[in-house]
């Protein structure tokens, strides 16, 4: 039901009338030094592309790659055991993996989840008068690379690890309550990157109100003092030909550029719909900040406002 074609999150099998499979992976390196942490992070990124479809995860595999000459073998143990954790918190079941001797740390999961052919939620089928959300704020990547550098305040390293560590299966709960129009999670091509492909499968522009995007504190102290991630600027080299109202050099900019490691969800719904999740989200403590609006297409795919 949903291949390669949009480049949507997750692929979608239908195995009868009323259930279809959704099936992802992701893998990543270490975001932060604590082994545990940086499993549970990995854990909750390889989940969140079975919410953005709107689907429930249910079982997982593991998979490691993993320097045994280098690296003593309980720090895998810490990662997998914080990986599980993870999943034991989402309610999944780890039924197995593989672990590859390699010359770089990587870990990361296969995940299969289940969603009702009739509420699957796409990444390509947003509507002109449709309306914006974000259910996390911007900013991990460059936290990550401040944090490898020895220069991330404790705070703000902490704080970044709180978002990471954040399934989005509360937001995915909402929108389905709320009937998205479409969905995508905020991932390694940044905002800007994943609004692009929303827009691009529907054929439509997306307005993007800047000064209303959610970043994170103390990341414009990190830019300033040049602590962005390589990807930022590859995103950035690579999307601001699909941009209106955007310098190619606007340091202010580069949070939406940045690759985000289990990002929050980037919802596009009706009005009303939109009204209904925010009351929603409030009632249910899940973060949402409106961002901008779906129109019809015009020069270039992304307009910032």
């Amino acid at each position: 039901m949903v291949g390669p074609e949009t480049a949507d999150d997750a692929g979608v099998y239908r195995i009868g009338e009323e259930c279809a499979l959704v099936e992802t992976v992701d893998i990543i390196t270490p975001l932060v030094d604590d082994p545990f942490t940086f499993g549970r992070i990995a854990a909750a990124n390889a989940l969140s592309d079975v919410y953005a479809m709107g689907g429930r995860p249910l079982t997982a595999m593991n998979l490691a790659f993993f320097p045994a000459c280098e690296l003593d073998i309980g720090i895998l143990r810490d990662i997998l055991a914080g990986g599980e954790a993870m999943l034991s918190d989402a309610g999944v079941c780890l039924v197995g993996g593989h672990t590859v001797e390699d010359d770089e740390l990587k870990y990361g999961l296969a995940v299969t989840g289940i969603v009702h052919p009739q509420k699957i939620v796409r990444n390509s089928t947003a509507r002109p008068g449709d309306l914006l959300v974000m259910t996390k704020p911007l900013g991990v990547g460059i936290i990550a690379t401040a944090v490898k550098a020895d220069m991330a305040p404790a705070d703000v390293a902490a704080e970044a690890v709180r978002w990471m560590t954040a399934l989005n299966a509360k937001a995915c709960g909402i929108m389905l309550e709320c009937e998205a129009r479409a969905c995508t999670d905020v991932t390694g091509f940044g905002l800007i990157g994943h609004a692009l492909e929303m827009a691009r499968g529907a054929g439509v522009t997306i307005r993007l109100e800047r000064d209303r995007i959610p970043v994170m504190a103390g990341v414009a102290a990190l830019i300033r003092d040049g602590l962005v991630p390589a990807g930022c600027y590859r995103n950035r080299d690579h999307f601001t030909e699909y941009l209106t109202n955007c310098s190619s050099n606007d340091d202010e900019l580069l949070p939406f550029f940045d690759p985000q490691t289990s990002g929050g969800l980037l919802i596009a719904l009706s009005p009303q719909g939109a009204n209904r999740f925010f009351k929603l989200a409030k009632d249910k403590n899940c973060f949402a900040s409106a961002i901008g609006e779906v129109v019809d297409r015009r020069e270039r795919y992304i307009e910032f406002y």
